[in-house]
């Protein structure tokens, strides 16, 4: 049965069909880590043709066709976040909120049985998990604004927007609007707007963490060491939660503090196709294609937003206000994400040395964003839900989000059968437009349902990689490292220009870095 949710809005909504998703929030479900074996992470991810690893059935599946003998594979290790900071003291404003930036993670285990059907020939049957996406994350910034103010940003909305633009008003709107700072007194054509103060500092602490797990099926087949050909089935498991805390010091010594909750879970199944071909008899160059279809969300978002603001009141007293009613949201809403495409090369030469070379494509900006309309059942009990494309918000996401090519290149040199020493390069380019931005104008549910203002256009990611492995008999053992950044601008809010720079409402991009460093050990087991 369809979930029903109440969200408290400026305009008093109320109750109010399940919503689509959000441009910003949608990109932290579509990025994915460089993650998996310790293996697949020491090679940069450059494994799609060379195969025989439990990691490239997430990407091109034949790869498990290459198993000459069944497997049981177990990956753990610690996520470290060398730039998170929790404590800012910069522009007047003194900061703290609490996050962990050193956590241990459970990243993979799976198992592939593999059977001879033919001399040459093998028929593989896999399961694998691994953690596709690692949310833990720590991010703040800092800076000076003028004649700007996420209230002001508020104000503006209430006076330009007409007054049956209900779904641009989220939940920052209701609560400045509820109390916190209250209507002008009317003009001559009994016009009354919210009222604003301008700011001249902000900060700005989010610490979140969860992850997606993926769960993939598999069932792959060799003919004759020539033609490898995979099939997987994934389900993708859903945990997103975050604590956001934004300050700003505003004109006549006022300060606001706001406060946000987001929870995201639900659940995602897509399916990947893929082959690997030896174009030359009796040589070990090989060519890997793949494609993956979208991964259909089901999510379910829970969300609150509450404030105070502290200033002296026309007496000259102190006083602290909050809305009487924090806005809150609860609603189900789907996504589907985009295609994936991949092509891969790999060469092995004689038992010492493997070179791995992959290039993928997903472009962001196709992102479906999804209103669930209800649901209905069919003449045997069955319950199906109905949904349509958020087309507001869908456009907007075609002009913030891109196409996002992916390289990864990997070398293993074993100097011994039984040991192996790796390294990689892995690289995403930007997701975001350089001038992309959150619209809080929008006529979208995703507006509407919104707890809070800020985003972060991502520039592009680099990982680095090293390894090694070490065999006895049947049991291996493997060791990875991974070094990885992604520099970004961040916004409180948007901006929004004027004639008069007085009556806009501008802020400069805070830059922000994250960096991660990863380790992560496997244990193996072949038989």
């Amino acid at each position: 049965m369809m979930k029903t949710k109440y969200i408290l809005a400026a305009l008093a909504l109320g109750a109010m069909p399940a919503a689509a998703q959000e441009t910003y929030q949608d990109a932290k479900l579509m990025e994915t880590d460089l993650n998996g074996t310790a293996r697949y992470i020491g090679m940069g991810g450059a494994m799609e043709a060379l195969g025989a690893d439990l990691s490239t059935i997430t990407s091109n599946p034949a790869g498990i066709g290459l198993f000459r003998k069944s497997v049981i594979n177990v990956t753990g290790g610690m996520v470290m976040q060398t730039d998170a900071k929790t404590s800012l003291n910069a522009n007047g404003i003194n900061f703290h909120f609490t996050g962990h930036s050193n956590l241990p993670s459970f990243d993979q285990g799976g198992f592939v049985w593999s059977s001879r059907t033919g001399r040459n020939s093998y028929l593989n049957l896999a399961f694998n998990y691994h953690k596709s996406r690692n949310f833990d994350q720590i991010l703040s910034a800092t800076n000076t604004m003028t004649y700007a103010s996420q209230n002001k940003l508020s104000a503006i909305k209430d006076r330009t927007l007409p007054s049956n633009a209900e779904w641009a008003w989220n939940g920052v709107d209701h609560n400045y609007y509820s109390r916190v700072m209250g209507k002008t007194v009317p003009d001559a054509n009994k016009n009354s707007y919210l009222e604003y103060l301008d700011g001249s500092a902000f900060a700005f602490g989010q610490y979140a963490h969860g992850y997606i797990g993926e769960y993939d099926f598999n069932v792959s087949g060799n003919l004759h060491n020539r033609v490898l050909l995979g099939l997987a089935f994934g389900i993708h498991d859903v945990h997103f939660n975050s604590q956001s805390y934004y300050t700003e010091n505003l004109d006549k010594g006022a300060i606001s503090n706001v406060w946000e909750h987001l929870r995201i879970t639900g659940t995602g199944y897509d399916a990947k196709l893929g082959a690997i071909f030896c174009p030359i008899e009796n040589s070990p160059f090989r060519i890997g294609v793949y494609i993956s279809t979208p991964t259909y969300y089901d999510l379910t978002m829970n969300g609150w937003n509450d404030m105070t603001m502290t200033g002296p009141d026309g007496t000259g007293k102190v006083v602290s206000r909050s809305p009487t009613d924090p806005a809150y949201a609860d609603y189900d809403f789907k996504i589907y994400s985009p295609w994936k495409f991949g092509v891969s090369l790999g060469h092995t030469i004689g038992n010492y040395l493997a070179l791995g070379a992959t290039y993928e494509y997903a472009d962001y900006g196709s992102i479906d964003n999804r209103i669930n309309d209800g649901s209905y059942e069919d003449w045997y009990g069955n319950t199906y839900d109905n949904s349509h494309s958020d087309g507001r918000m869908n456009d907007n996401t075609e002009n913030v989000l891109k196409g996002v090519s992916t390289v990864k290149l990997g070398i293993e040199y074993k100097p011994i059968q039984e040991v192996a020493f790796r390294i990689g390069y892995n690289y995403l380019s930007p997701m975001f437009n350089k001038n992309g931005f959150r619209d809080g104008s929008l006529e979208s549910p995703g507006v509407a349902t919104a707890m809070s203002t800020d985003y972060t256009n991502w520039k592009s990611t680099n990982r680095f990689t090293c390894g090694v492995g070490y065999q006895l008999n049947q049991f291996s053992i493997d060791f990875a490292y991974q070094y990885s950044q992604t520099n970004g601008d961040f916004f409180p809010f948007m901006s929004v220009y004027e004639s008069d720079a007085a009556h806009s409402n501008v802020v400069d991009a805070s830059k922000v870095s994250l960096k991660r460093n990863q380790l992560a050990l496997t244990i193996g087991y072949r038989f």
